[in-house]
Parts: C-alpha cells; sequence; structure tokens
C-alpha cells in the first residue's frame, strides 16, 4: 500500500470516468491513490460506463467498487452534473480514462453527455481539469484535438506514450501511475513534465 502524505487533503476532486473500457482496470488503483492522500472524490460516469457491460468488467461490479472508494453517489447525468459550476463543487476534476470521443467533443465545445458537463461546469470556475488520455486515434484525426486542449487554459494532461506503436501506431495511453502528481502539480498551476513519453 503506498504511504499516504496527504497531499490532497480537503482538495474535492471529481472523478470522470469515460469508456475506454480497457482502461478503467488501470484507472480504480489510482483512484484509491488520490483517496489515500485525503482526496474528497466525487464520482462521475459517462453514459457509455453506466450502461455497458463489457468483456473487461461489468457494470454493477464496477459501480460496486467506485461506491467502495468514494462513499458518495455517481453522477451519471447531465442535470446532475451541470450544478459543479455554480455551487462550485469542487477544486479539480481528473478525466481518467479519456477517450477520443471526449476529446474530441471537448475540443469542439459539445456537450451531451455527463462527464462534458462535468468539464464544462467546472471550466467556468477557471479551476483545473487534469486528462488521462486513451484513445486509439491520438495521432490520427484526433491530435488536432489534442493539440487544442493542451494549448487551452487550466487544461493539464497526465503524461502520455504510445502504448503499441508498430500494431497501433496512432494510439496513446496515460501513464496512469503518474496522475497523482499530475493532479497535485495542476492545483499549483503547472503542468508535470515531460509530457510526452517514450514507448512502452
Amino acid at each position: 500500500m503506498l504511504e499516504t502524505h496527504n497531499r490532497l487533503r480537503g482538495v474535492r476532486v471529481g472523478v470522470i470516468v469515460t469508456g475506454s473500457h480497457c482502461t478503467i482496470g488501470d484507472v480504480i488503483p489510482k483512484i484509491r491513490d488520490l483517496k489515500s492522500e485525503g482526496a474528497d472524490i466525487l464520482p462521475i460516469f459517462s453514459y457509455t460506463v453506466d450502461e455497458t457491460d463489457n468483456r473487461f468488467y461489468q457494470v454493477h461490479d464496477l459501480k460496486t467498487q467506485i461506491n467502495e472508494i468514494c462513499n458518495k453517489p455517481i453522477i451519471n447525468t447531465i442535470v446532475g452534473a451541470e450544478p459543479i459550476g455554480p455551487q462550485k463543487l469542487l477544486d479539480v476534476v481528473v478525466v481518467a480514462p479519456a477517450t477520443g470521443n471526449t476529446i474530441a467533443k471537448l475540443a469542439s465545445g459539445i456537450v451531451d453527455t455527463p462527464a462534458l458537463m462535468a468539464v464544462k461546469a467546472h471550466l467556468r470556475n477557471q479551476r483545473p481539469v487534469v486528462i488521462a488520455i486513451s484513445t486509439n486515434d491520438a495521432l490520427g484525426i484526433n491530435a488536432r484535438n489534442i493539440g487544442i486542449l493542451i494549448n487551452m487554459k487550466n487544461i493539464y494532461f497526465v503524461p502520455f506514450r504510445q502504448d503499441d506503436p508498430f500494431n497501433k501506431c496512432n494510439s496513446l495511453v496515460a501513464s496512469m501511475d503518474k496522475l497523482l502528481d499530475t493532479v497535485v502539480y495542476a492545483l499549483q498551476g503547472k503542468q508535470l513534465q515531460p509530457v510526452l513519453l517514450g514507448p512502452a
């Protein structure tokens, strides 16, 4: 078990989980790490994660794990996510994993899921959003959207790498072991460096 340093004691963290289903198993331990550092965590699910059983997990089992860690109801509707902005409910939002679909819509100002509403509402307060990318088209058509977000105020990326350069040359995935440090840096208005890592 990780040693607890309480770097996030009293910090209100929104954790948004979107549908890169194969990566969610790597994210859950990192949510536990946030909790062990003292974070008060509000979980938010995209529609896909909230509704879709798949070969990596069953929705009921995932929700049970998240509820056990966070001890708060999961926000899974746009209406439920909207108060994050006007009520200033969070200090930092983490999107982990962040799909290519979510990245593209965020870069284009589209808000049609609880995940996107939570980010939009939070950014209204000029507070940090941390993105842990996981998508097969990151170096393809989505490269321009990642570029937009990297240059956007209050957006910070968990350092990422090509996870399989020869078989999936356009695919990028965040180094989830750097998620906690990225959050700590983002709360100080800093981007954890380097952002681009060597291949796995």
